[in-house]
């Protein structure tokens, strides 16, 4: 029957056969979306500060409870300017206080110019904490304590960059909100 109908229709019969390549593949200057970027692509002078290496050299960098009565650069730990870091998924607000709670200088993501989405990112976070440092190193402040409250991308670039823009950062506290009443979960979606 296919014969025939081969046969009628007179059409020829190709074999196809399918090449593989094996070599490996040549990298170009576009950028390509589905490569994987290195573990600190992304935030200028990420390389420069790391902050992993800092922790394995200081493992005193977080406080304990005889932090209060050791000296810094002639201040006790007690009567260092603290600067709070708060972080959210859109916005990232630094208040730098001294030891009493006294705000001194506050920058947000914000102020610095970006607007809308970028203002939540690690990047906007880095600049701005660049630039509260320089204010800070102004005003006479140069070590300092951190205090970082709030989950979001520019948690890590904003201690990197207050590093970069000059200050001593003696210690870091998280004090992010941890609820144990959580809010009731939504109902679950019908299909």
């Amino acid at each position: 029957m296919l014969s025939a109908i081969r046969n009628t229709l007179r059409v020829p019969v190709v074999s196809v056969t399918r090449l593989f390549q094996t070599s490996a593949v040549q990298a170009s200057d576009k950028f390509d979306h589905k490569r994987i970027p290195q573990e600190d692509e992304g935030v200028q002078g990420e390389k420069i500060v790391d902050l992993d290496s800092v922790l394995k050299v200081k493992q005193n960098l977080f406080p304990t409870l005889d932090s209060d009565n050791l000296m810094f650069n002639g201040m006790l730990y007690k009567d260092l300017p603290i600067c709070n870091i708060r972080v959210t998924h859109n916005n990232t607000i630094f208040t730098l206080t001294d030891a009493g709670g006294t705000v001194k200088v506050i920058r947000s993501c914000g102020m610095e110019g970006f607007k809308n989405t970028k203002k939540g990112t690690n990047i906007a976070a880095q600049t701005t904490a660049i630039s509260i440092a320089t204010r800070a190193i102004d005003r006479g402040f140069k070590t300092i304590r951190v205090r970082v409250q709030g989950l979001g991308p520019g948690r890590l670039a904003a201690v990197k960059g207050l590093q970069m823009g000059g200050l001593e950062i003696i210690s870091i506290t998280d004090n992010t909100h941890v609820s144990w009443n959580p809010p009731r979960a939504r109902k679950a979606r019908r299909l």
